[in-house]
């Protein structure tokens, strides 16, 4: 899936995926992360996500990284901020206190641009992606934040019934990109209403993945 892709919804405004309140899954399970206020948490792919201004009021600190330039300037400006904007070379550095987003591709964060992860929130990343890319991405993920816990929010769906994304994730796939390298928990599925844009039945499971270090 090319980047133009998602560019193009952004500039279009199609941009269903954008809740307008924190993931209700977010709110009711965080604490099985058990990270404690003042922790950094890095969230891939994060659009202008609600999550963010949520984590926030709770006394964490926000790394996160986005393709699209109008969702990190439309993000600052719900939170009614104003961010230092720093170049580094492929990636552009947005930054207040407590938050650091970097907008580009993803593949091009190393871990020393990003620096030390506490947690892992994939709200949107995983399912965003085909399934030629995941491999390297949840690779990827892991390099760069030294496989920090994390929490996961996938959709399960009868693909035939619809083209993603958001992409049906199935648990052995989870397994396949984790299972090496965390304990997998399903901790919430709940049914999606109306079915998954109105077109077909869909579980939303979240999903957490630990590594003995909480």
């Amino acid at each position: 899936m090319r980047a133009s892709f998602w560019l193009q919804k952004w500039k279009s405004n199609e941009i269903a995926f954008h809740r307008h309140k924190a993931n209700p899954l977010l709110v009711h399970h965080f604490e099985e992360l058990h990270v404690e206020p003042g922790s950094r948490m890095f969230l891939p792919l994060c659009g202008k996500t609600r999550d963010i201004a949520w984590l926030l009021e709770k006394g964490y600190r926000v790394a996160g990284a986005e393709l699209s330039k109008m969702a990190i300037e439309q993000l600052f400006a719900g939170l009614e901020m104003t961010p230092e904007v720093s170049d580094l070379g492929d990636l552009n550095h947005y930054s207040t206190e407590n938050i650091d987003l970097f907008v580009g591709d993803i593949f091009h964060l190393s871990p020393k641009m990003l620096g030390p992860v506490d947690a892992i929130y994939d709200r949107a990343a995983l399912v965003a992606l085909p399934v030629e890319m995941r491999d390297r991405y949840t690779t990827h993920l892991m390099e760069i934040t030294n496989k920090a816990l994390q929490l996961l929010v996938t959709y399960e769906y009868d693909q035939n019934l619809m083209d993603g994304p958001p992409f049906s994730i199935s648990s052995k796939e989870i397994n396949q990109h984790y299972g090496d390298s965390y304990d997998l928990t399903l901790i919430a599925s709940k049914e999606v209403p109306g079915g998954l844009k109105g077109i077909c039945a869909a579980q939303e499971c979240f999903w957490l993945l630990t590594n003995g270090r909480r």
